[in-house]
């Protein structure tokens, strides 16, 4: 993907609007769209915006886990699951 070729005026945004939600859905790049010659916004389909979601969400999940690792906060696997079972038995 390349960024450069997707970057607009927020006046192209304003007389284009149309056009550019058709672009968006059919190509699922982002528009970096700026204002007084600085970047502002980034626009991109709803598809690409939950994928992008999603997989922070995986990011922070592996963070979590990895750093929980490093602090020796391990249980046995076997330790776990038979405390599942026991507390599905209980119910």
């Amino acid at each position: 993907m390349k960024l450069s070729s997707q970057i607009k005026p927020i006046s192209y945004l304003k007389a284009h609007a149309a056009e550019i939600v058709r672009n968006l859905s059919g190509r699922g790049e982002p528009l970096v769209i700026t204002q007084n010659g600085e970047a502002k916004v980034v626009m991109q389909d709803i598809e690409s915006y939950e994928q992008t979601q999603e997989t922070m969400a995986l990011l922070k999940i592996l963070a979590l886990g990895l750093r929980q690792v490093e602090e020796g906060k391990l249980q046995p696997a076997g330790d776990v699951i038979q405390r599942l079972r026991d507390r599905r038995k209980s119910r």
